[in-house]
């Protein structure tokens, strides 16, 4: 950097630099930063990349607005006591400096808790304590170290709105430039420039080095403007230590461009300005394209799609009827269960709310709240069923926003390493190794091809077909299976599930549907105050069985418990006034004399005293037994059951023989089950209702949970799969299996297309008409066969 450009910003500091600890700054915002990052052990941030931070704007109380309570609420996200959310809009965010500098905003203020950047929306998540600092003081902050919001109230909701159209500039000057410059290329593609049909002097000749640097006129903004974010993530990725696959585009770029230049200059050919300007617009058309592929997936992965659930609202005659969560309007009541997910901000009516925040803002302590209290999306009701009143519709992209919470991701993304990013390396470190090798043997015996052997190497091995080959493959997959009612959470849940050899399945509620189980009662009658306790307390829960019973039971009075518990994997209990009544296995209710071991039974006892029970006759999902014969082929298979043995005989008919069943199983035990197969060397899929499953969920490589029509979202899960669709599991990961195929195949295209650059770069045959012609048909063919490939795949599933 220039001795008089400015530290933070790298603004040149004219005449008046300011002078600290002899380093020079623009401006005193500029100095106030580095002194607020120096002053907090900070000062490492200029480690990372030097000169990345921004001029602070003078502020002169342009935010004085956040002190109103009305505005500052349009734009908190998250408001309970002490806590507060926002998502604010970064215009600045532009490089891993500035992700580093934003998630770690809690060392500039301890008040703040956490920051968590979404680096392609430029986007910052702001948990912190309202009592120790305000919204406004938390924007001033951002403002004070160059990363000032962007905030407009009028369409604050529509972030959209600041869209980023610097890469249709680039493509279209790069588009510009390649058709000009193959326009002006067509004399040396037909040798037109040297002599007519009778051995004359062509008249093009004269004219062939005005053609010429007007080629290296049009590739100068194609270098410095279109091409030049390659050089700028191949730059960062060494100095950070990492070779990434920009690295031999840029290199190539770089010597395509030096290379064409001495060309023309000392009047040694024509250079290859039809391929360099050809190679940057087909790299930025295949950019703009995956970004248009990811914006379309974007707005068909909105809640819409990736939750098909829904949600109890209760009618105005009080009627309690089932609706998809985006019908959700401001006003309607509600009704949320046991473990369910608040879909949108509301006021609690009624009943006794104890809410777990950690899906929002990772904190795990419970919060109680109180009739008339404020409730926040995203929240998950731990005591009871709860009756609410919705202040709004569900936001577009918030519950979505949760499901990708860093919270929940855990180790899974680092223990995994894409296929690209294996590829891609090695890749790399093969183009430098063949370009001087090549180089080295030509050194040896005819130097004079050096220069010429080794540019055109890293011309005609470029790897922008690896490049886009996942993204355009995977990306159409996951579009793919969201139309199928297959939601996964992201690409790289695709190239888990095409690795996975271990299926395990819940039972209840996953391979059974309660839709049309039944239950048979035996025992004492229950009293009409006891079958009303009884299907009050049943209300609250959203086990599979609770639901079941509670559809079969004769309708009652709706009553507020005073009292509701549910203990995971034993039972639920409810109590109101002096009456108190339990449901559950029979050791829960106590009565471990009752024997469970024939049949799903839920057992009763009321103030204490045995009852009953209620005998379930599950119904399994329609092509269960096909389901595991065809995965039985393939995989190794499982089920785990939190119920008695009951149903062994029956599955036993239903499934393959020698198909291992595991019952009475707890929680825990699904969780310490998975974990001894991968210790094993299996990859495990978990498949699941979202429930008493949560863990082994988490657990396995992928975790998939089960939705039939209930309100139950699970973020451990990796996908969410419609219940109706249960028979087409199978075909679903071989699609996953097929598409990482098809992954190949289109690397194996792009090196077929390398190799045959290659010999001709290798032996210094390389012609500027094989090269324009090679690497763009390389990007081409192979974003068009993952295309068609995946469509086709699409096509064959049901």
């Amino acid at each position: 950097m220039n001795s008089n450009n400015c530290f933070h910003c790298g603004d040149d500091c004219g005449k008046k630099a300011i002078v600290l600890d002899d380093k020079n700054f623009c401006c005193n915002g500029c100095k106030t930063v580095y002194e607020i990052f120096s002053g907090n052990d900070l000062d490492y941030y200029y480690d990372i990349q030097s000169a990345a931070g921004a001029t602070p704007k003078t502020l002169d109380g342009r935010y004085d607005f956040l002190d109103s309570t009305p505005i500052a609420e349009k734009l908190i996200e998250f408001n309970d006591g002490d806590l507060q959310i926002v998502n604010l809009y970064i215009p600045h965010i532009h490089c891993s400096s500035c992700i580093w500098v934003l998630e770690n905003l809690n060392k500039l203020n301890p008040s703040i808790k956490s920051g968590q950047v979404d680096f392609p929306k430029k986007t910052v998540r702001i948990t912190y304590s309202s009592a120790a600092i305000s919204l406004k003081e938390v924007v001033l902050l951002l403002a004070r170290i160059g990363y000032e919001p962007y905030i407009s109230l009028d369409d604050f909701d529509n972030k959209k709105k600041s869209v980023d159209r610097s890469l249709i500039y680039k493509l279209g000057v790069a588009g510009f430039a390649f058709g000009n410059v193959m326009f002006l290329s067509f004399p040396d593609y037909f040798d037109l420039s040297t002599s007519d049909a009778s051995g004359g002097e062509f008249w093009l000749n004269k004219y062939e080095p005005v053609f010429h640097w007007l080629m290296f006129l049009f590739s100068l903004p194609v270098i410095f403007y279109a091409g030049r974010d390659y050089f700028i993530s191949a730059y960062k990725g060494l100095r950070s230590k990492i070779l990434n696959i920009d690295v031999p585009i840029a290199l190539g770029i770089f010597v395509l461009f030096v290379r064409s230049t001495l060309e023309i200059t000392f009047d040694w050919g024509s250079g290859f300005f039809d391929s360099l300007t050809g190679l940057v617009f087909f790299l930025l058309l295949g950019k703009f394209f995956q970004q248009k592929t990811y914006s379309f997936l974007s707005f068909e992965r909105d809640y819409k799609s990736y939750f098909p659930i829904a949600i109890t609202r209760i009618s105005k005659e009080g009627k309690e009827e089932t609706t998809q969560v985006h019908d959700i309007k401001r006003g309607d009541r509600l009704l949320i269960r046991n473990e369910e997910l608040i879909p949108v901000d509301g006021i609690l009516i009624n009943g006794q709310a104890r809410i777990d925040y950690s899906f929002v803002t990772g904190e795990s302590e419970p919060v109680k709240k109180e009739s008339g209290e404020k409730v926040f999306a995203g929240g998950k009701q731990l005591q009871g069923a709860i009756e609410m009143e919705a202040l709004k519709s569900v936001s577009q992209s918030y519950l979505t926003q949760l499901w990708g919470n860093s919270i929940f991701q855990e180790d899974k993304a680092s223990k995994f390493q894409t296929l690209t990013d294996s590829i891609g390396r090695r890749f790399t470190i093969a183009v430098l190794s063949i370009a001087f090798l090549s180089a080295a043997f030509w050194l040896y015996y005819d130097p004079s091809k050096v220069m010429n052997v080794f540019t055109a190497v890293l011309i005609i091995a470029c790897p922008c077909a690896i490049a886009l080959a996942s993204p355009f493959t995977l990306g159409n997959m996951l579009r793919i299976f969201g139309r199928k009612k297959f939601y996964l959470k992201d690409t790289r849940t695709i190239e888990q599930l095409a690795q996975i050899d271990t299926a395990i399945f819940d039972k209840t509620g996953t391979i059974t549907t309660s839709k049309k189980s039944t239950a048979t009662y035996e025992g004492m009658p229950l009293t009409e105050a006891e079958a009303s306790l009884l299907k009050n307390t049943l209300r609250g829960s959203n086990h599979p069985l609770s639901r079941t019973l509670y559809s079969l039971l004769s309708e009652q009075n709706i009553i507020t418990l005073d009292e509701y518990e549910e203990h995971i994997g034993k039972g639920i209990e409810g109590s109101k006034d002096d009456e108190h009544i339990k449901a559950g296995s029979a050791s829960f209710v106590g009565n471990d004399q009752v024997s469970d071991a024939l049949n799903t039974s839920v057992h009763i006892s009321s103030n204490d005293s045995y009852k009953g029970k209620y005998i379930f006759h599950n119904e399994y999902r329609d092509g269960v037994s096909e389901v595991f014969k065809d995965m039985s082929k393939n995989f190794d298979v499982a089920i785990l059951s939190g119920d008695n043995e009951g149903e062994k005989s029956r599955l036993e008919k239903l499934l393959p023989k020698l198909t291992p069943l595991y019952f009475n199983q707890k929680p825990q035990h699904k969780l310490e089950f998975i974990k001894a197969l991968q210790e094993q060397g299996k990859k495990v899929l978990m498949v699941g209702d979202g429930l008493n499953d949560a863990g082994a969920l988490a657990q396995a490589e992928v975790g998939i949970a089960i939705s039939e029509n209930i309100n139950v979202f699970s973020p451990a899960s990796d996908g969410i799969m419609d219940a109706s669709k249960f028979q087409q599991l199978n075909n679903y990961i071989l699609a996953s299996k097929k598409a990482m195929k098809i992954i190949k195949l289109s690397f194996l295209l792009s090196l077929t297309y390398n190799v045959i650059g290659l010999y001709f770069a290798v032996t210094g045959q390389l012609e500027p008409v094989i090269a324009a012609i090679l690497m763009p048909l390389s990007s081409i063919s192979v974003v068009a066969f993952a295309t068609i490939s995946t469509n086709f795949i699409g096509r064959n599933i049901d």
